[in-house]
């Protein structure tokens, strides 16, 4: 799609009319061409702004007065979440038009992220049985094994295939292979079966009339359609190659995973995992989304949160007095118990991205007892020392220094005993932990850490006052 030289914001033009101002006008006026002419220069992250600032209605009228083949370029550059909420509101055979006209693997992502309903309403619209059919089997896979992740744009031949037919297969399908990795070639059998790959320079090279199973390299690294995400990235890193063919049980050739796909495919993950953290349910959220869903995505985790804070608070209530005889202590609460939950969260995220990785299970929380222990023990010791010393300087008081310093210490090294076994704990239940692990961790560090500060204070309640 081309582009055309932007002003310094690109979401606005010369007259410092929004695009999507003028998308809206143009709905509304019925006006195809200039809504074509705006989206035509539009780069991609600008469509998806506009789309953003559309309303739900507005978008079904965009993607009603497109053609099917723009609509569906369209929809290659939204936000999934954009995408698949504007599937789910479209005629059933319209979406399945769209959907047609999708890359495969965009496709299967899209049918699997609709509801169940819909996506058997779309695939009962599609003509081709063959094609639904793939696309049914193909949105059956999770979006981060191999077979959820493969493109279908993969270059194949029989064996019996000779050179010369192979090259003017490409020169006559020359538009078909455009967006394919033609660097490669691979071979299968009668079952479609994998037997070799073919590289471009030895095709070009070779004489016209010899068979390509006579130049294959045979039994070709493959990856099958089940491996996970963890399994790829290790595929990828052990050997340094751009992509490799996606096999079935039955060793039949699906498709072809690149390392661009893996990454980007991390980077999702990446972000999920960010997203659960701070709390956001139900998976990505956008803020063109309607209002209700995000509220009730958000107070989903901010509730529960209410009660695990007044847990927290129950502890200083619990030594209103002597927090009121030494009103110092006030200043370094909130210190020891952020301190002390970020130490734990380290521990969290460590033990997520192993338990991710396969590394560690729940079984083994003794290993990560000793191990966390050992860390915790050291790193609380030397936060202990520099907070104690710099509050026995700044508020004149030895024993505030020791007050403050132990509660730290001890806080640090509970923290990142928890912060390493809940996530083991967790996902024994059978809960995220990506979920769940923050809050609980929170709470807990924040109750030990005011629990010790006023415990160790009304020890020393009489050197302190």
């Amino acid at each position: 799609m081309s582009t055309l030289e932007a002003p310094e914001d690109p979401h606005f033009e010369e007259n410092n009319t929004p695009r999507w101002k003028k998308i809206k006008d143009a709905l509304e006026a019925q006006e195809i061409e200039i809504i074509q002419k705006i989206l035509g220069e539009a780069t991609v992250d600008d469509q998806r702004r506009i789309i953003s600032r559309l309303s739900l209605d507005e978008r079904e009228q965009l993607c009603k007065l497109l053609p099917i083949e723009e609509t569906a370029q369209l929809f290659e550059h939204l936000i999934e979440e954009q995408a698949t909420e504007l599937l789910e509101e479209m005629p059933a055979d319209v979406a399945a038009d769209v959907i047609e006209e999708l890359p495969a693997d965009l496709s299967g992502d899209l049918l699997r992220e609709i509801d169940e309903k819909n996506s058997t309403a779309i695939l009962a619209e599609i003509d081709d049985s063959e094609e639904s059919a793939e696309l049914l089997e193909r949105s059956k896979f999770a979006w981060d094994c191999a077979g959820g992740l493969m493109s279908d744009r993969v270059v194949s031949f029989p064996e019996t295939t000779t050179v010369q037919e192979v090259l003017t297969d490409l020169g006559e399908h020359s538009e078909d292979y455009s967006d394919a990795d033609v660097q490669y070639f691979y071979v299968v059998d009668s079952g479609q079966k994998l037997t070799g790959v073919l590289a471009l320079r030895t095709l070009v090279l070779s004489k016209r009339n010899t068979a390509i199973s006579d130049l294959m390299i045979q039994d070709p690294m493959s990856v099958s359609v089940d491996a996970t995400l963890e399994e790829l990235e290790d595929f990828f890193e052990e050997k340094n190659y751009l992509g490799f063919p996606v096999v079935d049980d039955q060793g039949k050739l699906r498709g072809l995973i690149s390392r661009g796909d893996l990454n980007e495919a991390l980077s999702d993950r990446q972000t999920e995992g960010y997203l659960k953290s701070s709390g956001i349910v139900g998976g990505e959220e956008l803020r063109s989304m309607p209002l209700k869903d995000r509220c009730l995505r958000r107070l989903a985790w901010l509730g529960p949160n209410i009660l695990l804070n007044l847990l927290a608070a129950s502890v200083i209530a619990a030594h209103e007095e002597t927090l009121q005889a030494v009103i110092a202590l006030a200043i370094f609460l909130p210190m020891v118990s952020d301190m002390s939950g970020c130490s734990g969260n380290q521990a969290v995220a460590v033990s997520i991205r192993e338990l991710t990785l396969g590394v560690i299970q729940p079984r083994d929380y003794m290993r990560v007892l000793f191990k966390e222990g050992l860390l915790g023990i050291n790193n609380g010791i030397v936060l202990g020392i520099v907070l104690g010393v710099i509050a026995a300087i700044w508020k004149d008081s030895v024993y505030l220094g020791v007050v403050v310093g132990s509660a730290l210490a001890l806080n640090t090294i509970l923290s990142v005993l928890l912060g390493g076994l809940i996530p083991l704990a967790l996902k024994k239940l059978k809960v995220d932990p990506a979920l769940a692990s923050s809050p609980i961790l929170t709470t807990c560090t924040d109750m030990c850490g005011f629990f010790l500060v006023l415990s160790v204070a009304s020890l020393f309640l009489t050197q302190l006052t």
